[in-house]
């Protein structure tokens, strides 16, 4: 049903064709249309992409159904040397949500974690996001609150959710 590969598009245009469609979908009415849109820029240029594949050495994978990208993540093996897989984005085109093409992207970052013999996945969520209500459903938990300076005079307020993984 769902195949998932490597992203090996240098210029990220399924990643960037999806966050263009589920960030204003997700974030419309948590962030303003600015803070959206500066977001996006710093988030998901080309070269913002590139560095974060490339310097900060973040996996990208695309999800497919039937040869069509529907989702897309990325992922960092012992992120700040924690011995911790971190999730840094993980988003699925709305039409293919609650359809179980998350929870197979979280079980593909699980299966690589182990591999590299990490045992806890974590991620940053936004406090008002409707993905924490996914995010507890395939077992993870919030272990603390975060709010991080993003520069031009905003902020990220999140909350940091842990996954412990069976081996």
């Amino acid at each position: 049903m769902f195949s998932i590969v490597s992203n090996t598009d240098s210029q990220f245009t399924a990643v960037r064709a999806i966050a263009f469609e589920v960030w204003p979908k997700t974030y419309g009415t948590i962030l303003t249309a600015t803070q959206l849109e500066y977001m996006l820029d710093m988030m998901y240029s080309v070269a913002a992409l590139q560095e974060q594949s490339t310097l900060k050495q973040h996996h990208f994978v695309l999800i497919y159904v039937n040869d069509e990208a529907v989702g897309f993540a990325s992922y960092e093996h012992n992120a700040n040397e924690s011995g911790k897989t971190k999730i840094h984005k993980i988003y699925i085109l709305s039409s293919q949500q609650g359809k179980g093409t998350g929870k197979a992207l979280v079980g593909y970052i699980e299966q690589k974690a182990l591999v590299h013999g990490d045992k806890v996945l974590f991620l940053n969520v936004n406090k008002y996001n409707a993905a924490i209500q996914f995010y507890r459903k395939t077992g993870f938990r919030i272990t603390n609150e975060e709010i991080i300076d993003i520069g031009n005079g905003y902020v990220m307020d999140d909350y940091v959710m842990e996954k412990l993984l069976a081996e």
